[in-house]
């Protein structure tokens, strides 16, 4: 038994050869031409060019550094043995005079048409020391010149390597005749030229034959091994869970052979993991698309379906009856803000195990958002109303506190409920009804049960639709300023305007449209946060007016604005109104945000670095509504305010409610405590005027000197007005 990686193989040894025939037979179809496949590989001809160029390259550093020198050295040598083997028989010895020419002149004559002899230049040796006397030159003149018996070795090459000069010795008995030979040596460079081409043809067919040997030999043992584990990769690649792999035909008891075995092994073990982890990422998605990862409940998508099939199950005759409960918890940002997603976490998945613990187990509990949750019950038995269902989820939630490390957190929960098939006979609608009455209980002040009702969802509707008409309104200018005056209480001077916004909404009526109250768009603006863009608008138009007023008709007063609770918190009011003014060139002073106190007490840290960054630009800042909310008076102390605005409430019941007439005195009182100034709203007759003149109130505004009108009619108001309050009085 062989094993590799986990995969291991038994088997007779007749199985096992008759597996090797088959497998070989097949990689002999698969690789019939095997030299066509090693030809066509890029691999082989990479090999084969390398061991090419290699073994020409050793060939011709050979040939360059010994060949060449010694084949033209051995013709230079064989043409200096000729030379001498002309020039001896030529010597007459019985002349022994060593000033006469031992050489017979005719007979070189002949030579040196016959031969390559050149020309012979004749030198004798001296009588008392080694130097060379000049006898007799013949033929073409020797460059070599001989001085002394030390330079008889000596040998020339002209620049054509057309002429090739030496000396040859012939003794004599009176001494020794030294002749400078000059030979025509211009065959030699074609005889090279022969012997380099051949030398080549013999280096490339050698390079040829041994690359051929090479490759043939690589073929087989490597080359081919490398193609046959290319194919089983290639296999593995187009079909990596269930890959078709031939047996290897090659010996697995060598490097090649096991190495072959090893990679069929891991191929097939991975092919096996695949498939496991495939599983387990298919059973993982299904999780993550089905469950929460939180708290393990199914979340809405399975949620869903399970309503559907719920409703599917009782077939077309009678539909099963069941509860749809829609849970959210009351403030839960505020646990995550306070205390943090850990403690948050923990609630959330102790919610949803006391919610599973306590329904029966044909029902369903869903976590669909963050501290959403849905369930759904059949309606049967003891339970036959879906009030019946939340009554028991609220009572789960309000059973007892939940513990998280060691302390305890009381949590309270909205609940919406509907009823299928009586809601709706369709899943979705029945949950998106729940949803409805949901979003009602959290409306009407948290903590209660509210039971799906078609009013809600007529109310739903509405809003959607004023939505909509209000974004049609933003894109089709239909927002316009209308500005109430406000007057200084003593001087009877003009001060400021309020900047007021109106929506005119055009029909088909016979007016051409109507006014839209504040009071039912405003409401729908602050929900979908689209208060934001609009609050811009505002105090832009507002900016942009009151500069107007004061380049064009001389009207210099402030303008006063108000701030949504979301344009103070989620925008950067400050950048915004430091660039609004820059752009407009209105200077900060002239422009008071007014902002209710409620919305101070949000977040007290952030409404004071807010608070504090306004009044840097210079900008007034004012608290709207004062009074109607629930300030404290520590904090009142660190907002950099100026003006205080007294509610019209408190001033229009003041004459004739003791209680609001106090309520008024002190906010006059706490003013002037303060430093700051107090404007108050909803003056509407003399006797107003009179009572916040006696207490001290120092600006004032309302129906008894204008309604809010448009930019034009205040212009002529401001234009017209002689600065006295008492004109107001006729």
């Amino acid at each position: 038994m062989t094993s590799y990686s986990g995969i291991s193989t038994t088997g007779s040894v007749s199985d096992v050869g008759e597996a090797n025939k088959e497998a070989k037979k097949l990689y002999k179809r698969k690789f019939l031409s095997s030299s066509v496949h090693i030809w066509k590989s890029k691999i082989s001809w990479r090999i084969t060019l390398s061991a090419f160029m290699t073994i020409l390259l050793v060939q011709t550093c050979i040939l360059n550094f010994s060949s060449m020198h010694r084949f033209e050295t051995q013709k230079l040598d064989e043409l200096r043995e000729s030379g001498h083997s002309f020039i001896v028989p030529l010597v007459n010895l019985k002349k022994v005079d060593m000033y006469t020419s031992p050489l017979e002149e005719m007979s070189l004559g002949r030579l040196f048409l016959l031969t390559r002899l050149r020309g012979v230049t004749v030198y004798g040796s001296g009588l008392t020391d080694d130097s060379l006397v000049l006898i007799k030159s013949y033929g073409e003149m020797p460059v070599t010149t001989l001085f002394d018996q030390n330079n008889v070795r000596k040998t020339y090459r002209s620049a054509d390597y057309g002429r090739y000069e030496f000396v040859s010795t012939v003794p004599s008995p009176s001494g020794t005749f030294y002749m400078v030979v000059r030979m025509d040596s211009s065959h030699v460079q074609g005889q090279l030229f022969d012997f380099v081409m051949q030398t080549i043809l013999i280096m490339l067919l050698m390079s040829a034959f041994v690359t051929t040997v090479l490759m043939i030999a690589l073929g087989h043992w490597l080359l081919e091994p490398i193609l046959f584990i290319r194919s089983s990769l290639q296999e593995a690649a187009r079909n990596p869970e269930d890959p078709d792999l031939p047996e290897s035909p090659f010996d697995p008891n060598d490097e090649i052979g096991g190495a072959i075995d090893i990679a069929h092994n891991l191929i097939r073990q991975n092919a096996v993991n695949l498939k496991h982890i495939k599983s387990a990422a298919e059973d993982k998605i299904h999780k993550l698309a089905y469950y929460d990862t939180l708290t393990g409940l199914p979340n809405r998508i399975l949620f869903l379906q399970s309503l559907a099939e719920r409703a599917r199950e009782g077939g077309e005759a009678k539909a099963s009856r069941f509860a749809v409960v829609a849970l959210d918890l009351d403030h839960f940002k505020d646990i995550n803000d306070s205390m943090g997603h850990n403690i948050g976490d923990a609630i959330l998945r102790g919610v949803g195990r006391r919610l599973r613990a306590a329904m029966p187990e044909t029902a369903v509990v869903s976590r669909s958002g963050e501290d959403e949750y849905f369930i759904m019950m059949p309606l049967s038995g003891d339970v036959v109303s879906a009030r019946d269902v939340a009554e028991r989820v609220m009572d789960v939630v309000r059973a007892e506190p939940f513990m998280v490390f060691n302390e305890s957190f009381q949590v309270r929960a909205s609940v919406g409920v509907s009823t299928f098939p009586d809601d709706g006979t369709d899943p979705d609608q029945v949950l998106k009804n729940a949803d409805i009455a949901l979003n009602r209980a959290k409306e009407e002040g948290r903590d209660i049960i509210k039971e799906y009702s078609e009013d809600f969802d007529r109310a739903v509707q509405q809003r959607f639709q004023m939505l909509r008409d209000l974004r049609d309104a933003m894109e089709h200018d239909q927002l316009e300023l209308f500005y109430q005056p406000q007057f200084d209480l003593k001087s009877g001077a003009l001060i400021g305007a309020e900047a007021l916004l109106r929506w005119w909404k055009p029909d088909n009526s016979k007016e051409g449209g109507s006014f839209i109250s504040p009071g039912v768009f405003i409401p729908v603006a602050e929900q979908s946060g689209l208060i934001v863009p609009i609050g811009q608008w505002v105090m832009r138009e507002a900016c942009e007016m009151v500069k107007s007023w004061k380049d064009e008709h001389g009207v210099d007063i402030r303008i006063a604005v108000n701030v949504s609770a979301s344009q103070f918190i989620q925008s950067d009011i400050c950048g915004f109104t430091q660039q609004l003014l820059d752009e407009v060139g209105l200077p900060a002073h002239k422009l008071e945000l007014e902002v209710t106190e409620s919305v101070f007490m949000d977040d007290i840290q952030h409404t004071i670095q807010t608070l504090q960054n306004l009044h840097a630009i210079g900008v007034e800042l004012a608290i709207d509504d004062f009074g109607t909310g629930y300030s404290s008076l520590s904090y009142l102390r660190q907002f950099p305010i100026d003006r205080l605005k007294i509610d019209q409430s408190f001033i229009r019941n003041a004459l004739n409610d003791q209680d609001d007439a106090s309520i008024a005195r002190t906010i006059i009182a706490l003013g002037r405590a303060l430093g700051l100034k107090v404007i108050a709203e909803g003056v509407e007759s003399i006797e107003h005027e009179k009572f916040l003149t006696k207490e001290g109130c120092d600006e004032v505004q309302g129906f008894r000197y204008s309604r809010p009108v448009p930019a034009g009619d205040f212009i002529e108001f401001a234009k017209n007005y002689n600065g006295k309050l008492s004109s107001f009085s006729s």
